[in-house]
């Protein structure tokens, strides 16, 4: 493997399996090193397609996303790493997947437990082919002031701490990613800071070992000493004292290997990762750590005098010039999230929406403050709903009913209607439901289903008003406005509207008052007197009864009412039902599979 560094301030990455926190925290470190172009050049996330939104400093960027590794590595020929996060179950086929394309050089996996068969497979075609793989079970790695891989260090105030936004002198590498974090710290207290630091992951089988990395540190101008962390298991760090021996690493190692309290236990003892676990003497921490001096590494006699020998190696480096210590910079201030300023009341923001039905931030969403789940236990029916979200109050049952009862008398009224026709020639040109259904409830208006909105209009001005029925309809005649809610293509005197009778019978038995409904009867009975197919229909007895719910339920102020009926409540309660009615049209039509509608020539009056 040796070579030399990884990782430059142009190196770019693909990221496997979207998660944001990871990603952002990569772009914010781009920003903080001041690099030019984010470090991040495409997402894979199976199955999808598209772009996702981030922050590059305070600019918004948009960074695409790819259903495949192939699919990315065409579009990002130049960039050649390959961040996975993929979970344990995934991550060896996703990683050999982006190990043969002939782009990508560096595979870091995060996921911790891949089954040890499926890494050695991959340690094996990585060596045969002069790539490298970061992990498994590993948080990543860091080119200080130049890339980063995901979460590695932590938070940006740890970053900043750690003087990670620039390089310095010292290369580190440790099997675990939590240590190197604290590790990172430590170097920056008692040094320049760190070039490169790598934690190559826990499991029993890494992808690059601590020897592996010290070599490469070894072959970087910039990298003056390596600190090495290694931990009891397995025996990695032999090959370190290997190459020692052999003269192949020419800095100093300051080294220290984890795990001494293991010979206090009576039993084999297993440290957190896979590969730390005690076995036979070998691979005991005291055996590697005096292997390793022996070997001419610098090792303390404990790790809490790691610091202190760190120190004292740098600081020799100095003294002999072979260290000028970098020269600290001031970072840029990174942006704050929106979201996390106003949580720590670091700033005030306008809200762009104000809902006052619903809300969905809790364990369970409310409607009008109730609870979902009581809604069901509660018995509530489709009128309650109704009820809370349009009207903000639990209505009486009797005017939840009256609104049960209204949606099931105007869902349909049979497909030759303007809606019920557009939504099926709309279905049988091959729309979707959706399409079928806005096609239909298009055609809504103050002739078709807005008639409700404005008989209830027009009979609460006349009678607040004081007008005799005479003086209403004369009146609007004049204006040259029909009566909303009178007359009836079919219905009569004679035949009466089946739905008008049923409604006016639940309101003389449920309702408290039904002034308006009795005003509308009055209105009718002038009507009649000039022609018989001018009787109150299903939107003037639904207008007028809905009069009598607000005013008699004595939940509404007047002003509310009159508010009600402007807005267009009643017409929103023709759209409700009728769009039951027009969904069933277009399931009819495409259950039957009927063809392209075509208007048929004999009922067309073609004229010049």
């Amino acid at each position: 493997m040796a070579t030399g560094q990884l990782f430059s301030r142009t190196t770019q990455a693909l990221f496997y399996n979207y998660k944001p926190l990871p990603i952002q925290r990569m772009l914010d470190f781009d920003f903080l090193c001041g690099r030019e172009t984010p470090s991040v050049a495409g997402i894979i996330n199976p199955g999808a397609e598209g772009f996702q939104k981030l922050f590059f400093g305070q600019e918004e960027i948009a960074i695409p996303v790819h259903s495949t590794i192939e699919a990315a590595c065409a579009a990002h020929p130049t960039v050649d790493v390959f961040i996975n996060f993929a979970s344990f179950r995934s991550a060896a086929a996703s990683s050999m997947a982006a190990l043969k394309q002939p782009t990508i050089r560096v595979v870091a996996i995060i996921a911790e437990g891949v089954p040890e068969s499926d890494t050695k497979q991959l340690i094996a075609y990585a060596r045969a082919n002069n790539k490298v793989v970061i992990g498994p079970a590993t948080v990543g790695g860091i080119q200080a002031g130049a890339f980063k891989i995901g979460d590695t260090a932590g938070t940006l105030d740890n970053i900043i701490q750690c003087k990670l936004y620039r390089p310095g002198s010292v290369g580190f590498v440790s099997k675990s990613g939590g240590m190197s974090n604290e590790m990172y710290n430590t170097i920056a207290r008692v040094t320049d800071g760190i070039y490169e630091g790598i934690a190559i992951g826990g499991d029993v089988f890494p992808g690059s070992t601590l020897s592996d990395h010290v070599l490469r540190f070894n072959n970087i101008p910039q990298v003056k000493m390596m600190v090495v962390l290694g931990e009891l298991g397995g025996r990695d760090e032999y090959s370190l004292v290997e190459a020692l021996k052999q003269g192949k690493v020419t800095k100093p190692v300051v080294a220290w290997v984890s795990g001494t309290c293991a010979r206090l236990f009576k039993s084999e003892v297993q440290f957190g990762h896979a590969g730390a676990k005690s076995g036979g003497e070998l691979e005991s921490a005291q055996a590697k750590n005096q292997a390793l001096q022996d070997a001419g590494a610098v090792v303390p006699t404990s790790y809490e005098a790691l610091e202190a020998a760190i120190k004292e190696t740098f600081e020799n480096l100095v003294e002999g010039g072979k260290i000028t210590p970098v020269k600290e910079v001031v970072p840029p201030q990174i942006p704050e999230d929106l979201s996390t300023a106003i949580k720590s009341g670091k700033v005030r923001a306008p809200t762009h929406i104000i809902s006052t039905i619903s809300d969905d931030r809790g364990e369970e969403p409310r409607y009008a403050g109730v609870p979902m789940s009581s809604i069901i236990e509660q018995g509530y029916g489709v009128g309650d709903v109704i009820s809370l979200l349009w009207f903000k109050r639990s209505l009486p049952r009797y005017c939840t009913q009256f609104i049960e009862i209204c949606i099931m008398l105007c869902a349909d009224h049979g497909p030759c209607v303007s809606g019920a026709h557009n939504t099926i020639v709309t279905a049988r040109a091959g729309k979707d439901l959706v399409s079928s259904l806005v096609s239909g409830l298009l055609t809504i208006g103050p002739r078709f289903g807005g008639a409700i909105d404005d008989a209830a209009r027009y009979f609460k001005d006349a009678y607040d008003r004081g007008l005799t029925p005479y003086e209403y309809v004369e009146g609007m005649k004049k204006k040259g406005i029909r009566v909303p809610g009178i007359g009836h293509r079919i219905k009569s005197r004679d035949n009466r509207d089946k739905r008008v009778e049923l409604l006016q019978k639940f309101a003389h038995t449920h309702f408290p008052s039904v002034k308006y409904m009795e005003y509308a009867v009055q209105v009718e009975n002038y009507t009649l007197s000039k022609a018989n197919n001018l009787v109150l229909n299903v939107d003037g007895a639904i207008g007028s009864l809905f009069l009598d719910l607000l005013a008699g339920s004595g939940m509404f102020t007047k002003q509310e009412i009159d508010e009600i009926v402007e807005i267009g409540y009643l017409n929103g309660l023709f759209v409700l039902a009728r769009s039951i009615g027009l969904i069933g049209h277009t399931f009819d039509q495409k259950r039957l599979k009927q063809p392209l509608y075509r208007h048929p020539w004999e009922d067309v009056l073609y004229t010049k």
